[in-house]
């Protein structure tokens, strides 16, 4: 927005200013001054008008959780920011303000009208999240690429889009472009699009619209599936069993093994290995199945426990049963507060119990089944430490009955090394299987920890909320009462 006016003074945001704002709407009918009288609640306000304000920055609207509009048109703000609390705003006007870049409206995901006209914005981006976008007006603005236009492809419920005043409405063929690449639109620049100029769009970039729309459906497989892949990691990582449902653990045990490739060609080695990959991905995949299992289950105690934990409140069934006994109903109201805080840490307990059990028992499976792992380890160091003494005796005899290279061969007629190379392999795969146990069950008594903190931090903050509410619930009608007499 220009200043025709002088220099202009910026005004910040704060509570002040919107305390004015929201009292100026409301007081407008006699309902509105009711609730002045009352007492204005900024999350219970549907729509706010702050335009002509020379307001600077958005600011301190985090409270109005239940706005649906949001007129902040004719200012001087530069930064679309501060709106992060809004998620259930449908229209919001930012028009002729000093906004260079869109950005800052990841969280306003029901978003439906978005104005932006009369700005400074050169590029059309950081939109993602507004999938119920309809109208999108940006005209008078610094748009120079037509293609960038086509980042609204995306939003499937637009149908009114404003690119007048920018550079790239005055191109050639413009609304032809428009109107081809844009099928559904209703209305641009102010304007219905009428049936001649869509069937002459439809017929001019048909085949270049094919392609796109098989590349965009390729695209959006494309990101289905790499969800899906996300999705499917973090539950394995939840049950703490990630990448152990195939020969991930095998492999890292043998990945920094100087000589494993060497010993691996000694005749007898390898069906001895295969053997041991084969049985040792059952044991993991097993312990896999045990710890998705075991997710589900502490999930299910979770939402359970949790459910329990938020039952309906009775502080207000109280305070509305004794409103004539302001006294009898501070201390009833603390009475009950204290008694359902005696009985939350119960349950919190028996949850404690519950989870504590779960995990430990999950611990001991774990345990269990790594000890198997080391025991299998212990079993094929043995063999193979056996096949190299042999080995090594018949290199010393020249008494080798199978043909081996000679690098190998050339290793066999060391035996400090041949052993030393066995030890180290032997002393790495127990490293490795010894990490990740320890590795698995610190992370779920991790877990355990921060959930059982969590759930108690969270406890104690709503009844340092509800005793303040009762203080203030009581002083209101004491004040009341004091005004009646």
């Amino acid at each position: 927005m220009d200043d025709h006016c002088g220099k202009v003074k910026a005004i910040l945001m704060d509570e002040e200013i919107l305390q004015k704002a929201v009292e100026e709407q409301v007081t407008q009918d006699q309902s509105g001054r009711l609730a002045v009288a009352d007492g204005i609640h900024f999350h219970e306000i549907l729509k706010l008008r702050l335009d002509y304000r020379n307001i600077l920055m958005i600011d301190h609207l985090w409270e109005f959780t239940s706005l649906a509009r949001l007129d902040m048109n004719n200012n001087l703000i530069e930064k679309i920011e501060g709106l992060e609390r809004l998620g259930n705003l449908k229209w919001l006007n930012l028009s002729f303000n000093r906004i260079e870049k869109i950005e800052g409206l990841e969280s306003l995901r029901k978003l439906e009208v978005l104005n932006l006209s009369n700005n400074r914005i050169s590029v059309i981006e950081k939109m993602d999240g507004l999938e119920k976008l309809t109208h999108f007006c940006i005209a008078n603005n610094l748009l120079g690429q037509l293609d960038n236009v086509l980042y609204l492809r995306k939003f499937k419920n637009l149908f009114t889009l404003n690119l007048f005043g920018n550079p790239v409405s005055k191109e050639n063929d413009y609304k032809i472009f428009i109107a081809g690449y844009f099928p559904t639109l209703m209305c641009l620049d102010y304007r219905l699009l009428d049936q001649k100029t869509k069937n002459e769009a439809s017929i001019k970039y048909h085949y270049v619209l094919e392609e796109m729309r098989h590349e965009e459906l390729q695209m959006q497989q494309d990101d289905q599936a790499e969800q899906s892949q996300k999705a499917g990691l973090k539950l394995h990582t939840d049950a703490f069993v990630e990448f152990l449902n195939g020969p991930c653990l095998f492999k890292s045990m043998f990945k920094d093994d100087p000589e494993a490739d060497k010993l691996h060609l000694v005749p007898g080695v390898a069906h001895l290995l295969q053997t041991f990959e084969h049985q040792t991905v059952e044991l993991c995949t097993q312990l896999f199945e045990i710890g998705l299992a075991e997710h589900k289950r502490r999930e299910t105690e979770r939402m359970r426990e949790l459910q329990q934990l938020s039952d309906p409140d009775l502080l207000k069934v109280k305070i509305n049963h004794c409103n004539d006994e302001i006294n009898q109903l501070c201390n009833s109201l603390m009475t009950l507060e204290f008694q359902l805080v005696s009985l939350l840490e119960d349950i919190l307990e028996k949850f404690d119990i519950t989870i504590s059990d779960m995990v430990g028992n999950f611990s001991e499976t774990v345990q269990g089944i790594f000890t198997q792992c080391r025991d299998l380890e212990d079993k094929y160091h043995e063999k193979v430490c056996a096949i190299a003494e042999a080995t090594l005796e018949k290199v010393a005899k020249e008494s080798l009955e199978e043909d081996m290279p000679d690098d190998i061969k050339m290793l066999f007629t060391d035996r400090d090394t041949v052993m030393s190379a066995l030890t180290t392999g032997h002393d790495n795969h127990l490293l490795q299987i010894n990490g990740r146990e320890t590795q698995l069950v610190t992370r779920v008594n991790a877990w355990k920890v921060a959930l059982i903190k969590g759930i108690h931090d969270k406890e104690l903050k709503q009844n340092r909320m509800r005793i303040s509410d009762i203080h203030r619930y009581v002083d209101h009608l004491r004040e009341q009462l004091e005004e009646l007499q």
